[in-house]
């Protein structure tokens, strides 16, 4: 995570800090457009690392906002049930009847605008619609557990 915050730093941005080994970053910029500056991150992870990761950038209001919508609020004192997918852009055919197909009776979803909310009180390694949500959105999709949304909230 060092050398994620040293290539960061190397590329202008600021108060970089880190949440645990999973490549969450926080970071102020005047930079604006969030695609541009995601393309910009993998570019550079891929000329020092040699591999082009897809990187998504979220501003604090977007991460903020999918917290408070939320609508498994029974799920919170159980974070690791709880998932937030953030999807790149808005899935445009969403096939919600074949994720609706696949869930467990445990299971419960919601896409709201730009994110999907699945709580799965089984654990997300054994739900067979968790593996198939990015497909079924038709759109790229990074996922959260609700512990890491509200530690980077808070950070």
């Amino acid at each position: 995570m060092a050398e994620l915050v040293n290539l960061m730093q190397d590329l202008g941005l600021e108060k970089v800090k880190t949440y645990i080994q999973s490549g969450n970053a926080l970071f102020h910029t005047n930079k604006t457009d969030k695609t541009q500056l995601a393309e910009i991150l993998s570019e550079a992870i891929k000329e020092r690392k040699g591999f082009k990761p897809g990187v998504f950038v979220l501003e604090l209001d977007e991460l903020q906002q999918a917290a408070t919508a939320n609508p498994f609020p029974e799920a919170t004192d159980e974070p690791k049930t709880l998932h937030l997918y953030f999807l790149a852009e808005h899935a445009k055919n969403p096939d919600l009847t074949a994720l609706e197909k696949l869930k467990k009776d445990s299971e419960a979803f919601r896409l709201i605008d730009k994110v999907f909310y699945l709580y799965a009180p089984e654990g997300i390694g054994r739900s067979k619609l968790a593996e198939k949500v990015e497909r079924l959105l038709g759109v790229s999709v990074t996922a959260r557990n609700w512990r890491t949304v509200t530690t980077l909230l808070e950070l």
